[in-house]
């Protein structure tokens, strides 16, 4: 199952090429750049890890294709995510989110339900991935 989450998640997998033009008109807008991976991709899971700080200063994309190819050589078995931040609000804010990196296997989500009382019904969505310990999840 392929995951989709952030922008270009239809997509067919950017090639390197694409992902340094993506990150250039990240910097080009003025947004700070950074990397994150996690190996649980749930959809509430928004805090993956950082790989790093995020680069505020970086003029070029070719410094955040060497941050990001030496995060592929550590957690290239994992999900790793490259967000664009603007900060011209006095804030914060994701601009632009994409998927930079995927496990070769992505074994997806099962639905779980479960009946309570008061003849409630609640679903809960868990990764197939995460009934291993973290760091064997995609190996």
């Amino acid at each position: 199952m392929r995951i989709t989450q952030g922008t270009f998640s239809f997509l067919p997998d950017l090639t390197d090429e694409q992902i340094a033009a993506q990150i250039q008109y990240c910097i080009d807008q003025g947004w700070a750049v950074n990397i994150e991976f996690t190996d649980d991709p749930h959809p509430r899971n928004t805090f993956w890890e950082m790989w790093g700080h995020p680069m505020f200063d970086v003029r070029d994309a070719a410094g955040v294709m060497t941050e990001l190819t030496a995060c592929r050589k550590v957690y290239g078995d994992r999900y790793i995510r490259i967000s664009g931040f603007d900060a011209s609000h006095g804030w914060e804010s994701v601009r632009l989110s994409f998927i930079a990196n995927r496990p070769a296997n992505e074994p997806g989500f099962t639905l779980e339900r479960q009946e309570t009382a008061g003849r409630h019904i609640q679903f809960t969505t868990r990764a197939y991935a995460a009934r291993l310990p973290e760091g064997e999840r995609y190996s």
